[in-house]
């Protein structure tokens, strides 16, 4: 009577462990679709400053999450079929996958903390010179194109402030036309409106385009850092509860091949 107790009772737990896995697929399947998301919104959301930086850490980092992300979307199907199915090969197999990508995404969020840490100091040395000395100069089509959308977009003039400008290779030059400045600077972008570096003309920020470029890629860092670990740790349950199925199985066929 105890061994068929016990034999229930193990029916009982293979089929908590299968529903509990269920779940967690769907769960990890939403995860890694939330880790996709978060890669490429990082990388499109204006994506043109990443040409600022000086280091590609922070597009490594979004790389990563896409990747990550991929995977588990397609491992969170295959994890649903492994339950299904119950074999102990593709159990291991999605076993083995979720620590692959579980390291992947743990890279990911450590390769964004690590970079947030040092974030400030990096603009601080490269931007500047980034925006004076390459700023609307041949071949810098890209690096200019990222200046002026950082300026409109976050309402800001110059590295610091707008006297940045004054040491500017382009400003130096008669291609500015006698600009002060270049006319992204400007609250109402017209035809050579950076001649006027009045306040009533162009933007003064406080801490200047450092400050806001500084925010906004810190804000992306905490988002990548939070999902790459966030996840990571969920997928860290379901490799237990992976591994729990498989040694409930791995039971079930001894206790098989032994009544035989």
């Amino acid at each position: 009577m105890s061994a068929l107790h016990k034999e229930e009772q193990e029916d009982w737990l293979t089929v908590c462990l299968k529903y509990l896995l269920f779940i967690f697929n769907f769960l990890f399947w939403m995860g890694g679709a939330a880790v996709l998301g978060v890669g490429v919104w990082t990388l499109v959301e204006k994506s043109d400053y990443l040409s600022l930086l000086a280091s590609s850490t922070f597009a490594v980092s979004a790389y990563i999450l896409i990747l990550a992300g991929s995977l588990v979307v397609v491992t969170g199907f295959l994890g649903c079929c492994a339950v299904i199915r119950e074999q102990r090969s593709c159990l291991s197999v999605y076993f083995f996958s979720l620590l692959v990508i579980f390291l992947i995404e743990l890279v990911a969020g450590v390769l964004a903390y690590v970079y947030y840490q040092r974030l400030s100091e990096e603009l601080k040395l490269h931007l500047n010179q980034t925006m004076t000395e390459n700023y609307a100069q041949p071949g810098m089509e890209a690096i200019t194109a990222a200046v002026d959308r950082l300026q409109e977009d976050f309402k800001c003039c110059g590295s610091n402030n707008s006297q940045d400008w004054a040491h500017s290779v382009y400003i130096s030059s008669n291609a500015a036309e006698q600009r002060l400045v270049p006319d992204s600077c400007c609250k109402t972008i017209t035809p050579v409106c950076g001649r006027r570096d009045h306040p009533s003309n162009i933007y003064r920020v406080e801490g200047g385009c450092i400050t806001k470029l500084e925010q906004f890629l810190a804000d992306h860092l905490l988002v990548i850092g939070a999902v790459g670990i966030g996840v990571a740790c969920l997928q860290l349950v379901g490799a237990f509860l992976t591994a729990c199925f498989i040694y409930l199985l791995y039971k079930e066929e001894e206790e098989e091949f032994g009544a035989l």
